[in-house]
């Protein structure tokens, strides 16, 4: 029998649906301090992801991980809603497609 070696944050079912194939896996539970850590790796990870498929499952996989993301650090999901419409009402979005190229002083 192979072994492949891990070191990474997965989604909650992952283990189960090892199993389920006839594969054993070996987990364990992070801490919060590794828990947030891994989660900020995972970030970049998905990001990368997303970045060379441009798929919209790539998207929602980071949107998961941005979700967790702020729970892990104490905020609720309607806090982050919350500051994000506050910057969209003050500073706006980026549905103008505006492309800053120079300031002059």
């Amino acid at each position: 029998m192979s072994a492949i070696s891990y070191h990474k944050l997965v989604r909650d079912r992952i283990p189960e649906i090892i199993e389920a194939d006839g594969k054993v896996c070996i987990c364990e539970t992070l801490s919060d301090e590794d828990y947030i850590y891994l989660l900020d790796q995972k970030l970049n990870e998905e990001l990368a992801e997303y970045q060379e498929s441009k798929s919209l499952e790539e998207l929602a996989d980071l949107l998961e991980v941005m979700q967790a993301v702020a729970k892990a650090r104490g905020w609720t999901l309607e806090e982050l809603e919350r500051v994000r419409a506050n910057k969209a009402a003050k500073r706006g979005g980026f549905e103008k497609k505006i492309l800053l190229k120079e300031v002059r002083g």
